[in-house]
């Protein structure tokens, strides 16, 4: 399953991805990690949760983003939930031109059994028609 927390710049997206993280990883069962492209928010996330600086691996495009997130999961069964903010910084992909990207993300989610919960900076009345069925 994919999930989208939209919004502009300041409207809080951030902040409800840590908590739902922090709420992920005391009530679950499986692993959570959270995913971001610095440290900033290293010690507002639970001790529980393996957070990861994507900054550090030279992530640089999509296919990286998928390639990333694949060995993430090829190497631990346990993961139940990653959590990733800043996803079009990550990423480096235009909206528009990554469905192909969240196909990807399904097909992993369906196959490892993982759930995805995304921060995306953009207007929600302005996203890509195939990405608001994933808005929360």
């Amino acid at each position: 399953m994919i999930q989208i927390i939209a919004g502009l710049k300041g409207s809080g997206k951030t902040k409800r991805l840590i908590d739902m993280t922090n709420a992920a990883a005391t009530e679950g069962n499986n692993d959570v990690i959270f995913l971001d492209d610095d440290n900033r928010y290293m010690f507002d996330i639970d001790h529980k949760v393996r957070f990861i600086n994507a900054g550090e691996y030279h992530v640089h495009t999509p296919e990286m983003f998928i390639g990333f997130i694949s060995g993430m999961l090829s190497q631990n069964f346990d993961v139940g939930t990653i959590f990733i903010d800043a996803f079009i910084k990550l990423c480096k992909t235009d909206l528009a031109d990554s469905a192909w990207l969240f196909q990807a993300m399904e097909e992993l989610s369906a196959k490892h059994t993982v759930n995805f919960v995304l921060s995306v900076s953009a207007d929600p009345a302005t996203m890509p028609e195939f990405m608001t069925k994933y808005l929360i």
